[in-house]
């Protein structure tokens, strides 16, 4: 196996000098140049895996060069680590937006310069790992789930998929009722033709009858050209109509004479369109009620309530959760280039406790958070920020269960304060501190003291 190849570029030979010495001796092959010209000529012609890129160069400088080094290939691009002698706050967190992995600092140490180095190696790795794996689940939806209710849908999946019979799934926000329909049309003899998804409730009302059946050119004022419908996109494949419930009476008239003959009239148009498509809908509203009260049609839900299907919510399958947790660590770990982390007894013990509004989506939202901003390996409940854990028992102070220490309390009070502001900023780091009142360099010690790395 060669040994992984490095790029320095700086102005000044002293630095290009000590530092190929340096990493020479280490084992690396290196390679310098004295411009931000030169090194997209190297990089054109080289595969290199990390690039020591100093800030101040002659010509364009290293914040454009890394800009141009972001747009290549994954499999092509070295992770960037940037240097400077004299950089400001604003300098480093503008390099770290545009992808630098690290910053040093001049003068040098030599010691943090091959741990960086090592680390840049090892996060292209990853990074590469995790393409290929990206490249390998494609198209691959996986139910995640040992409980009794998901091993039950997953016997139900198995023999209705091969069906054509239309679905109708019912489930709360955030359940996974979209992974389903997926994973349905994925195990169905339509798996090669296309997947057409259609959110009913995000569709504005004189838009839908257009996104669903098409139009043609001039049919109404808007129409400058012709459009092709999401019934007939799917021809041949599965339509799956989200928030069904949310559609209007008039679209559901139109989609019940479709769902009736698999025959439809773009908008404007003079003759039908034959279609075959499998419609898959999923809903979290109570239809039935719906249907007592004047806003669902009685003859559509019959139509799409062939095979119905229930994705229960998070917290009636608490045991899932340990197993949901590790699946989305893994995805994020891979997808951030991050090593790989461990939720502690602790951490898992408040996660089974939270009530999960939010179900399956707000756990994996809250996975991502925790692996972008958390450094370390181990997670412990200190680390996770939930809002509303649902406590033992009425009245209950959950402060001296989750924390060890009035240190810890304030700690962890303090982190989800700046995560809360850095929010409000979007991500904005001067603007934040801005809002806490702080000075941007006592807000960046602040966050190292909490643990709390300073690209996040």
């Amino acid at each position: 196996m060669k040994s992984p190849r490095i790029l320095i570029v700086d102005d000044e030979p002293g630095i290009r000098q000590t530092l190929g010495a340096v990493l020479d001796d280490e084992g690396f092959r290196v390679d310098s140049v004295n411009s931000g010209e030169r090194c997209l000529d190297a990089l054109a012609e080289t595969l290199y895996e990390v690039l020591l890129l100093d800030i101040w160069l002659p010509g364009a400088d290293g914040l454009a060069i890394l800009e141009r080094v972001q747009k290549m290939p994954a499999a092509d691009r070295p992770v960037v680590v940037m240097i400077s002698g004299h950089a400001t706050i604003d300098t480093a967190v503008r390099a770290t937006k545009l992808g630098a992995f690290d910053f040093l600092e001049k003068p040098l140490s030599i010691e943090r310069v091959l741990v960086v180095v090592r680390n840049a190696i090892e996060h292209r790795l990853l990074r590469l790992e995790n393409e290929q794996y990206r490249e390998s689940k494609a198209g691959q939806p996986y139910i995640v789930g040992d409980s009794v209710p998901m091993k039950a849908l997953r016997q139900q999946l198995a023999l209705m998929a091969s069906t054509n019979g239309r679905v109708l799934i019912y489930g709360e926000s955030g359940t996974g009722k979209e992974l389903v329909a997926h994973a349905l049309h994925a195990m169905s003899a339509r798996a090669a033709k296309p997947f057409v998804d259609v959110n009913c409730a995000a569709i504005p009302e004189d838009l839908i009858e257009s996104e669903l059946f098409g139009h043609m050119k001039g049919s109404f004022t808007a129409a400058h050209e012709r459009k092709i419908g999401k019934f007939q996109k799917a021809d041949g494949g599965t339509l799956f109509l989200d928030e069904v419930g949310d559609m209007s009476l008039k679209t559901q008239a139109k989609v019940l004479r479709v769902l009736e003959d698999q025959r439809f009239e773009p908008v404007g148009a003079q003759e039908s369109v034959q279609v075959d498509v499998r419609v898959v809908a999923a809903t979290n509203k109570n239809l039935e009620h719906e249907i007592d009260s004047g806003n669902f049609r009685e003859a559509l839900f019959y139509r799409l309530n062939v095979i119905p299907f229930h994705v229960p919510p998070l917290r009636e399958r608490r045991e899932d959760i340990p197993v949901l947790a590790a699946f989305f660590l893994e995805e994020f770990t891979r997808a951030y280039g991050r090593k790989p982390k461990e939720l502690t007894p602790a951490a898992l013990e408040l996660l089974g406790e939270h009530h999960w509004p939010g179900n399956v989506r707000e756990l994996r939202n809250l996975i991502e958070r925790i692996v972008i901003l958390h450094p370390q390996s181990k997670v412990d409940a200190r680390h996770i920020p939930l809002q509303a854990v649902q406590p033992r028992k009425p009245g209950a102070d959950r402060s001296t269960e989750r924390y060890g220490s009035l240190q810890d309390v304030r700690e962890a009070a303090e982190r989800e304060y700046i995560l809360r502001k850095l929010e409000e900023a979007n991500g904005n780091v001067s603007r934040a501190a801005e809002l806490l009142g702080l000075e941007r360099s006592n807000l960046y010690r602040k966050m190292k003291s909490l643990g709390m790395a300073p690209r996040e």
